[in-house]
């Protein structure tokens, strides 16, 4: 069942999400003379749903919900402003915060955003960024630097972190990599019973 589907048979709380995107928002407006970024930010919109939690189909007696949640800081490594701004605006449309090599470019950036969009930002040294906490990659550049990247972020401790390449220019980024899903079972049958067997998650 896709989502559409599934949202037309039950209702989609996305309270959540409007809170989310509110520095995309901004970022939209401050992109009044940046059409080809507008689009991109109203593009990326539409289509994300982290802040979205939904009733599953399910048994009598039992309630199941599913909710796509931000992953919380995603590195964007790019080499001009164009490619820096769309993985901005993928960023924001998820609701994550970002990572950024602090360099002249992305410094400026920072500098000439809105403080609703520059307050997700957080500047590393290009050095050491990869020792800096983040739970998802999004690249745009060259095979090799990728190759670089990839083994560099392979290295780390920890959880496996997916890694998103891209030529300069492109803007198909997988927004729902950018996502942590949660599942929710209750067993509102045994809300007369034993409380530990009612919920699991």
């Amino acid at each position: 069942m896709t989502l559409a589907r599934q949202d037309a048979e039950y209702p989609v709380d996305a309270q959540l999400k409007a809170a989310l995107t509110q520095p995309l928002n901004a970022l939209r407006e401050w992109a009044a003379n940046r059409p080809e970024l507008q689009a991109l930010c109203t593009q990326y919109g539409e289509l994300a749903q982290a802040g979205t939690q939904r009733l599953l189909p399910g048994p009598t007696g039992e309630r199941n919900t599913w909710t796509l949640l931000p992953r919380e800081r995603v590195l964007c490594i790019a080499d001009d402003e164009q490619d820096a701004l769309t993985q901005l605006a993928a960023v924001l449309a998820v609701g994550s915060q970002m990572l950024w090599p602090d360099d002249a470019l992305h410094r400026q950036l920072v500098k000439a955003l809105p403080s609703a969009v520059s307050e997700r930002i957080q500047l590393a040294k290009a050095e050491n960024i990869t020792a800096q906490p983040f739970d998802a990659v999004i690249f745009h550049g060259d095979s090799d630097q990728l190759r670089a990247l990839c083994e560099a972020v392979a290295a780390r401790d920890g959880a496996i972190v997916s890694v998103q390449g891209f030529a300069r220019g492109e803007s198909n980024i997988l927004l729902e990599r950018l996502y942590i899903e949660r599942s929710l079972s209750v067993n509102t049958a045994a809300a007369g019973g034993n409380a530990s067997l009612m919920t699991i998650g």
